[in-house]
């Protein structure tokens, strides 16, 4: 398999993750979103949105958007399952995804941050407000569903699920952009616990770079 992404790039991030966990060997080919290579004609015959990742799976096909390509590979490689058995309990996990990969990743993404500062004349204060805005929406409500949940080292108890996936690249934003974490302590102890696993460790940003 070949990945395409970007190293800082939260949904690649995310991706790189579930493959190390799956144990799947793959390459990586690198799309520089600050130089605009998402743009590319090339870029663009692979995924028309020119966005990242999308992952060549054989000789000549790709899949694009994480979401669908994380259960693609929950389900093609299962033999490490990365939601629960118990069908109410896939549904919870997949709340806590959506969560992050619909409410708060999109809006605070690189094409949207750099719309609100340079299109809506914010500047890079405005931006820091809006991420900081909708990043402390999004992490608040998560931080109470998890807090209600029966304990456990991960989102779900003692099992790594694809909500810790989609947790850890959105807490590495937010502390990379100066959001104040230390209110979400369920999160925080969460975060770290996953950093402590290999699979999360080899997928950070700075073992990435191009």
């Amino acid at each position: 398999m070949e990945l395409y992404g970007y190293f800082r790039s939260s949904a690649a991030f995310r991706v790189r993750i579930a493959l190390n966990l799956k144990q799947l060997d793959y390459e990586q080919v690198a799309i520089n979103l600050l130089l605009d290579e998402q743009s590319s004609e090339s870029y663009r015959a692979i995924n028309p949105q020119g966005l990242v990742p999308s992952i060549k799976i054989d000789d000549d096909t790709f899949l694009t958007q994480s979401p669908a390509i994380l259960e693609w590979l929950d389900e093609t490689y299962p033999q490490v399952p990365l939601l629960p058995a118990n069908s109410l309990d896939k549904a919870r996990v997949r709340s806590w995804c959506f969560q992050v990969a619909c409410d708060i990743h999109p809006i605070c993404n690189l094409r949207v941050l750099k719309y609100v500062a340079e299109n809506l004349g914010a500047g890079e204060p405005g931006k820091k407000e809006w991420l900081h805005h909708w990043m402390g929406e999004g992490f608040r409500a998560l931080e109470l569903q998890l807090q209600a949940q029966s304990g456990g080292t991960y989102c779900f108890g003692e099992q790594v699920t694809l909500a810790d996936v989609y947790l850890v690249p959105q807490v590495f934003n937010g502390l990379r952009f100066d959001v104040d974490m230390t209110t979400y302590p369920r999160i925080m102890s969460i975060y770290q616990a996953c950093n402590e696993l290999e699979a999360f460790k080899q997928a950070q940003p700075e073992r990435n770079k191009p």
